[in-house]
């Protein structure tokens, strides 16, 4: 820990640039306690230079979200699905950026950065979603500029504590490591049962892509219901036709309509169909017995669309000279 001090005392604002563009890009690297300790060094009478690890830490959020921002106005939804899929929770995480930034518009980034799991999606969401550059960078700034004084403000008011807490963890030493590696470990766990439970869905019929796409052929075609949100749909281009947009807390308020006799199917573009049969479990619980999920979801389909797109392309016989062919039946 003497270490650390001594690191953030001579290298503060290269330290905090490090570790705020490292956790802005999605890396497991907790920036918060650098701030909080800064701010504690810096109050606590140390040569640390406050304005520049304010800078620092504005310019790591900067770089890092922006990178997203980027990549999201390039790539659009298909960057929040990657790193949707490597979050410890997939199944949410979307839907939580989605809701955040449909209900504070370009105060969500400032409001994501306090959100776990939230705070890498924001930016390319509204990347995908045309935010310009000069909002973007407003918003960003000041997000960032809000998020880096109020944890440097926290350290300094409690930089006494700090101080102890970080002797305290200096003599534990070893054990205190061990102790948060078994920690960490048993989260990480925690979290693979509780996606693993998520995933078990015995109650749940199912159905093929090939199988919907014979159903909407024929003459009493089932109601296809797309589980993205708003601003998903928004964003990503890809639909089944026909399919009705709703949002999950919808559909309650929409059974009725829903209860027509005719078949149900719902997809999502979520790991695992996660929401789709979240959906599929609320109609059913309302007692709407034919309901099924769309296996795969619509990458899925998507998949299946592209496949079926691809031409066969046939390669004429070669010609035969008249003379060889002679020449071959004599």
């Amino acid at each position: 820990m003497n270490d650390l001090i001594s690191l953030l005392a001579t290298q503060g604002p290269a330290v905090v640039l490090v570790v705020t563009l490292a956790a802005r890009l999605g890396a497991p690297v907790p920036a918060v306690p650098f701030l909080v300790v800064a701010g504690g060094l810096a109050m606590g009478g140390s040569a640390l230079n406050a304005v520049a690890i304010v800078l620092a830490s504005l310019l790591g959020n900067i770089l890092g979200d922006g990178a997203w921002f980027l990549a999201g106005r390039r790539w659009g939804y298909a960057v929040m699905r990657l790193l949707c899929r490597v979050s410890l929770s997939a199944d949410t995480c979307v839907s939580r950026s989605e809701a955040i930034l449909g209900r504070w518009g370009g105060l969500s980034l400032i409001a994501a950065k306090y959100v776990p799991g939230v705070s890498v999606v924001a930016p390319p969401m509204a990347g995908a979603l045309g935010m310009s550059n000069a909002r973007f960078l407003a918003f960003e700034t000041a997000g960032a500029l809000v998020w880096t004084l109020g944890y440097l403000l926290l350290g300094a008011v409690f930089h006494a504590a700090i101080r102890d807490v970080l002797a305290v963890l200096a003599n534990v030493g070893l054990a205190a490591t061990v102790l948060g590696g078994v920690l960490l470990v048993a989260f990480l766990l925690w979290r693979y049962q509780q996606r693993r439970m998520a995933r078990r869905a015995d109650d749940i019929v199912t159905i093929s892509v090939d199988a919907l796409r014979a159903a909407l052929a024929q003459g009493n075609a089932p109601t296809v219901l797309d589980m993205r949100g708003e601003p998903v749909r928004a964003i990503d281009p890809r639909a089944i036709p026909g399919a009705v947009g709703f949002a999950l807390r919808e559909l309650p308020q929409a059974l009725g309509p829903l209860a027509d006799g005719r078949e149900l199917v719902v997809f999502c573009d979520c790991p695992d169909d996660a929401s789709a049969v979240a959906a599929a479990r609320v109609l059913m619980a309302a007692g709407l017995p034919r309901v099924r999920v769309l296996e795969g979801g619509l990458s899925a389909w998507t998949a299946s669309d592209l496949a079926g797109r691809v031409e066969v392309v046939e390669v004429p016989a070669p010609v035969v000279p008249a003379s060889l062919g002679a020449s071959g039946a004599a």
